[in-house]
Protein backbone atom coordinates (compact mmCIF):
# COMPACT_ATOMS: atom_id res chain seq x y z
CA UNK A 1 0.00 0.00 0.00
CA UNK A 2 1.54 3.34 -0.98
CA UNK A 3 1.74 6.02 1.66
CA UNK A 4 0.80 9.54 1.46
CA UNK A 5 4.32 10.67 1.24
CA UNK A 6 5.10 7.97 -1.79
CA UNK A 7 2.08 8.80 -3.73
CA UNK A 8 2.89 12.48 -3.72
CA UNK A 9 6.43 11.42 -4.54
CA UNK A 10 5.17 9.96 -7.14
CA UNK A 11 2.91 12.54 -8.40
CA UNK A 12 5.62 14.80 -8.60
CA UNK A 13 7.71 12.65 -10.58
CA UNK A 14 4.74 11.92 -13.08
CA UNK A 15 3.80 15.61 -13.17
CA UNK A 16 5.60 16.57 -16.96
CA UNK A 17 5.06 12.99 -18.24
CA UNK A 18 2.94 13.54 -21.52
CA UNK A 19 0.76 10.55 -23.21
CA UNK A 20 2.18 9.00 -26.25
CA UNK A 21 -0.08 10.02 -30.01
CA UNK A 22 -1.83 6.86 -30.79
CA UNK A 23 -0.45 6.24 -34.43
CA UNK A 24 -1.10 3.70 -37.06
CA UNK A 25 2.95 3.15 -37.23
CA UNK A 26 4.26 -0.02 -37.16
CA UNK A 27 4.98 -1.33 -33.84
CA UNK A 28 8.92 -2.98 -34.30
CA UNK A 29 9.42 -5.40 -31.41
CA UNK A 30 13.04 -5.71 -29.87
CA UNK A 31 14.12 -9.46 -30.55
CA UNK A 32 17.45 -10.17 -29.90
CA UNK A 33 17.30 -12.45 -32.95
CA UNK A 34 16.02 -8.99 -35.30
CA UNK A 35 17.62 -5.98 -36.34
CA UNK A 36 16.61 -2.70 -35.93
CA UNK A 37 14.24 -1.89 -38.82
CA UNK A 38 14.04 1.80 -40.78
CA UNK A 39 10.96 3.98 -41.61
CA UNK A 40 9.29 1.93 -44.18
CA UNK A 41 9.17 3.57 -47.31
CA UNK A 42 5.90 2.74 -49.24
CA UNK A 43 6.63 4.32 -52.15
CA UNK A 44 9.49 2.88 -53.73
CA UNK A 45 8.11 -0.59 -54.02
CA UNK A 46 6.52 -1.87 -56.33
CA UNK A 47 3.55 -2.99 -55.20
CA UNK A 48 1.62 -6.49 -56.58
CA UNK A 49 -1.01 -7.07 -54.23
CA UNK A 50 -4.67 -6.75 -56.11
CA UNK A 51 -7.69 -4.50 -55.84
CA UNK A 52 -11.16 -5.37 -56.73
CA UNK A 53 -13.66 -8.19 -57.82
CA UNK A 54 -13.46 -8.37 -53.52
CA UNK A 55 -15.28 -11.88 -51.91
CA UNK A 56 -16.23 -11.09 -48.71
CA UNK A 57 -14.84 -13.02 -45.30
CA UNK A 58 -17.83 -13.52 -43.61
CA UNK A 59 -17.57 -12.70 -40.03
CA UNK A 60 -18.16 -16.19 -38.51
CA UNK A 61 -15.35 -17.34 -40.74
CA UNK A 62 -11.75 -17.10 -39.28
CA UNK A 63 -8.74 -15.73 -41.42
CA UNK A 64 -6.74 -18.99 -41.75
CA UNK A 65 -4.06 -20.19 -44.60
CA UNK A 66 -1.40 -22.48 -45.09
CA UNK A 67 1.21 -22.40 -47.59
CA UNK A 68 1.87 -25.39 -49.79
CA UNK A 69 4.88 -27.48 -48.11
CA UNK A 70 4.12 -25.95 -45.00
CA UNK A 71 3.73 -28.71 -42.07
CA UNK A 72 0.49 -28.21 -40.04
CA UNK A 73 2.41 -28.42 -36.61
CA UNK A 74 3.36 -24.96 -38.09
CA UNK A 75 -0.15 -23.61 -38.40
CA UNK A 76 -0.86 -25.37 -34.84
CA UNK A 77 1.13 -23.55 -33.13
CA UNK A 78 0.55 -20.30 -34.79
CA UNK A 79 -2.84 -20.79 -33.77
CA UNK A 80 -1.59 -21.26 -30.05
CA UNK A 81 0.35 -18.05 -30.28
CA UNK A 82 3.31 -20.04 -29.66
CA UNK A 83 5.60 -17.74 -31.51
CA UNK A 84 6.44 -14.71 -30.47
CA UNK A 85 5.53 -11.50 -32.34
CA UNK A 86 8.57 -9.38 -33.85
CA UNK A 87 6.55 -6.89 -34.94
CA UNK A 88 3.01 -5.89 -35.70
CA UNK A 89 1.66 -3.67 -37.60
CA UNK A 90 -1.93 -1.57 -37.15
CA UNK A 91 -4.64 -1.10 -40.23
CA UNK A 92 -7.18 0.28 -38.33
CA UNK A 93 -9.43 3.14 -39.87
CA UNK A 94 -7.07 3.59 -42.69
CA UNK A 95 -8.22 3.57 -46.36
CA UNK A 96 -7.78 -0.16 -48.16
CA UNK A 97 -5.06 1.62 -50.65
CA UNK A 98 -3.18 2.59 -48.05
CA UNK A 99 -3.75 -0.34 -46.20
CA UNK A 100 -2.33 -2.02 -49.58
CA UNK A 101 0.80 0.20 -49.78
CA UNK A 102 1.45 -0.70 -45.98
CA UNK A 103 1.01 -4.07 -45.69
CA UNK A 104 3.41 -4.71 -48.99
CA UNK A 105 5.60 -2.76 -47.43
CA UNK A 106 5.79 -4.37 -44.08
CA UNK A 107 5.98 -8.11 -45.24
CA UNK A 108 8.83 -7.03 -47.77
CA UNK A 109 11.21 -5.13 -44.72
CA UNK A 110 9.99 -7.45 -41.88
CA UNK A 111 11.41 -10.74 -44.62
CA UNK A 112 14.49 -8.51 -45.61
CA UNK A 113 15.22 -8.48 -41.80
CA UNK A 114 14.84 -11.57 -41.25
CA UNK A 115 11.55 -11.85 -39.01
CA UNK A 116 9.62 -14.81 -38.72
CA UNK A 117 6.50 -14.14 -36.78
CA UNK A 118 4.37 -10.92 -37.05
CA UNK A 119 1.13 -9.53 -35.72
CA UNK A 120 -1.27 -7.68 -38.03
CA UNK A 121 -4.12 -5.29 -36.33
CA UNK A 122 -6.55 -5.19 -39.14
CA UNK A 123 -10.07 -4.69 -36.89
CA UNK A 124 -13.60 -6.76 -37.14
CA UNK A 125 -16.85 -4.81 -37.70
CA UNK A 126 -20.28 -5.33 -36.83
CA UNK A 127 -21.42 -6.32 -40.22
CA UNK A 128 -20.03 -7.88 -43.41
CA UNK A 129 -19.98 -5.11 -45.35
CA UNK A 130 -18.42 -2.72 -42.51
CA UNK A 131 -15.09 -1.29 -43.26
CA UNK A 132 -13.19 -3.16 -41.21
CA UNK A 133 -14.66 -6.17 -42.59
CA UNK A 134 -13.73 -5.34 -46.04
CA UNK A 135 -9.85 -4.05 -44.94
CA UNK A 136 -9.89 -7.68 -43.13
CA UNK A 137 -11.22 -10.05 -46.37
CA UNK A 138 -8.35 -7.80 -48.94
CA UNK A 139 -6.08 -9.11 -46.25
CA UNK A 140 -7.27 -12.71 -46.33
CA UNK A 141 -6.60 -12.37 -50.07
CA UNK A 142 -3.13 -10.00 -50.09
CA UNK A 143 -1.00 -12.40 -47.64
CA UNK A 144 -1.58 -15.24 -49.91
CA UNK A 145 -0.79 -13.67 -52.91
CA UNK A 146 2.47 -13.12 -51.30
CA UNK A 147 5.19 -15.74 -51.31
CA UNK A 148 6.89 -14.49 -47.91
CA UNK A 149 4.35 -15.22 -46.11
CA UNK A 150 3.95 -19.23 -45.11
CA UNK A 151 0.89 -18.47 -43.11
CA UNK A 152 -1.69 -16.71 -41.18
CA UNK A 153 -4.63 -17.52 -38.76
CA UNK A 154 -6.23 -15.15 -36.86
CA UNK A 155 -4.89 -14.29 -32.90
CA UNK A 156 -5.62 -15.51 -29.57
CA UNK A 157 -7.81 -12.33 -27.68
CA UNK A 158 -4.86 -10.74 -25.61
CA UNK A 159 -3.48 -9.80 -29.13
CA UNK A 160 -6.31 -8.39 -30.92
CA UNK A 161 -8.72 -12.00 -31.38
CA UNK A 162 -10.40 -12.10 -34.90
CA UNK A 163 -9.30 -8.41 -35.16
CA UNK A 164 -5.63 -9.36 -35.97
CA UNK A 165 -3.90 -12.23 -37.21
CA UNK A 166 -0.73 -13.56 -36.84
CA UNK A 167 1.47 -14.03 -40.09
CA UNK A 168 4.71 -16.99 -40.29
CA UNK A 169 7.07 -15.33 -42.75
CA UNK A 170 9.43 -17.91 -44.59
CA UNK A 171 13.32 -18.17 -43.14
CA UNK A 172 15.46 -15.98 -45.30
CA UNK A 173 18.91 -17.98 -47.14
CA UNK A 174 20.95 -16.52 -44.59
CA UNK A 175 18.27 -18.22 -42.05
CA UNK A 176 18.83 -21.31 -43.70
CA UNK A 177 22.06 -21.32 -43.63
CA UNK A 178 22.97 -20.77 -40.26
CA UNK A 179 20.25 -23.51 -38.90
CA UNK A 180 21.77 -26.01 -41.28
CA UNK A 181 25.09 -25.05 -40.00
CA UNK A 182 23.68 -24.71 -35.94
CA UNK A 183 22.57 -28.50 -36.98
CA UNK A 184 25.33 -29.57 -38.72
CA UNK A 185 27.69 -29.21 -36.33
CA UNK A 186 25.39 -30.77 -33.41
CA UNK A 187 25.04 -34.02 -35.72
CA UNK A 188 29.14 -34.56 -35.58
Amino acid sequence: MMGIDDKSLFLEAMEDVQPLKRGNDVLWQHNRNSRPLQHIDTLQLDNPLTLGGLDIVPLGTPLEYKAEGVQNGVLEKLRQGKYSQQASLNLLRQPVEQCRQQLYAFIHHSSEAGLRNVLIVHGKGKADESHANIVRSYLARWLTELSDVQAFCASLPHHGGAGACYVALRKSAQAKLENWERHAKRSR
